[in-house]
């Protein structure tokens, strides 16, 4: 039940994350599939390394840093960017094992990673908002309200009717709305009925194995590096603690037990990721779903994986579903990312203004890397000013150098 319950959580990456994806040029027929293989790929090597009920899947947030940072933002070709998700991976690999992953965790400010999520929550919003046609260009404003059409009104009926779903703890409520958005849009002639509902996946083959690894060894693509890397390393890391405690799996010494599998898990299934076609997979702040209900073993994730291969069969109907359909989600995920924002105290100037720097600069410099790179900066400079130079350790000094190093080239 856990397994079951934790996949209708999640079901809606399978709609959304190839519609996000595959505005970079990719097939969105093979992100389909992928996206599938990958949730599927991942999860089972949590169920049989791990065995914790962890769900892993392509992340929000860093699909959204891949495709309208990276692609759209910087013009980088979408292969490229598959050789900077596997390079992260790489390095975020190295940091396992030499040990430093732990010593990096510890020396990232907790402001900071706070900030850092709150900010990822309020530009996938910010996406969210533009994608379904509420937010538009302005020549003087840069941005305005958008008219009122018949896909923007359905896609706020989406938006209203997920927030009254999760308000009535509806489970899968974001997927049940996709659902009866894309129905209603098909009503009115704006969706494509496909042929059959269930049919042969399609290909990966128009992205597998099309990384270019070379292409992504360039000092202007560093930042975008460590952004995926930071990104991934701290948002797998605070879930699994947040679960691990969930589940009791702590000794008597408060050390979470396993939880080193786990962070092998993640890296490993962002590299296979990368060689299949899709940005960083990483664990899934929906498994708490399934946790929920009892779910304590791998046993939860074996089912969630397999359900995850079961959807490969009906890819022509999530190849239906419409972007107005879909991006209400990218709203509400950003709202439960937000809410991060409180574990800043915003009563301390010192944390106050670089946190403030971090969250605001994501959605209005469209770009995650450049939010990172201030917030850092801005947290060096004002600990400095204030003389507390203590809490600036040398592994907070290297992360402002490549800051500052990200935003010169």
């Amino acid at each position: 039940m856990g397994g079951v319950t934790t996949f209708f959580t999640i079901a809606y990456i399978i709609f959304v994350h190839p519609s996000i994806l595959s505005l970079t040029g990719m097939d969105k027929g093979a992100l389909i599939s992928v996206t599938c293989l990958a949730g599927a790929i991942g999860t089972l090597l949590t169920a049989f390394v791990g065995n914790v009920p962890i769900t892993m899947a392509p992340g929000m947030g860093l699909n959204a840093f891949f495709t309208f940072t990276l692609v759209m933002g910087k013009g980088v070709p979408w292969q490229d960017a598959l050789g900077i998700v596997f390079l992260s991976g790489v390095f975020f690999l190295i940091l396992a094992l030499s040990g430093l992953r732990e010593k990096l965790a510890q020396a990232i400010p907790a402001p900071l990673t706070a900030a850092a999520t709150a900010g990822i929550g309020l530009f996938i919003a910010f996406i969210g908002l533009k994608n379904m046609g509420i937010i538009v260009a302005h020549p003087a404003t840069l941005v305005s309200l958008g008219k009122f059409t018949l896909p923007v009104i359905l896609s706020i009926s989406g938006l209203a009717l997920m927030a009254i779903f999760e308000q009535k703890r509806v489970k899968g409520g974001i997927l049940l709305s996709i659902i009866i958005i894309t129905i209603v849009g098909a009503f009115f002639g704006l969706v494509e009925i496909p042929k059959t509902l269930i049919s042969t996946p399609p290909s990966i083959a128009p992205i597998a194995f099309k990384l270019n690894i070379m292409g992504a060894m360039k000092l202007s693509l560093l930042g975008a590096i460590f952004s995926f890397m930071f990104i991934d390393l701290f948002d797998s890391l605070g879930l699994l603690i947040a679960c691990y405690k969930e589940m009791g799996m702590q000794d008597e010494n408060g050390n979470y037990i396993g939880i080193g599998k786990m962070m092998f898990v993640d890296v490993t299934s962002t590299i296979l990721g990368s060689f299949l076609g899709t940005s960083t997979v990483t664990a899934v702040s929906e498994s708490a779903a399934g946790i929920a209900l009892g779910a304590r073993t791998g046993l939860a994730s074996l089912v969630t994986g397999l359900l995850f291969l079961l959807s490969l069969l009906i890819t022509p109907i999530v190849g239906m579903v419409p972007m107005f359909a879909a991006a209400p989600s990218l709203v509400l995920v950003g709202v439960f990312m937000f809410k991060a924002v409180k574990f800043v105290d915003w009563t301390d100037v010192k944390t106050a203004v670089p946190g403030f720097i971090t969250v605001i600069f994501m959605p209005l410099t469209y770009s995650i890397s450049i939010g990172l790179s201030f917030g850092f900066i801005s947290y060096i400079l004002m600990h400095l000013v204030a003389g507390e130079y203590k809490k600036i350790n040398l592994v907070l000094w290297g992360i402002g150098v490549l800051s500052v190093i990200n935003l010169i080239v």
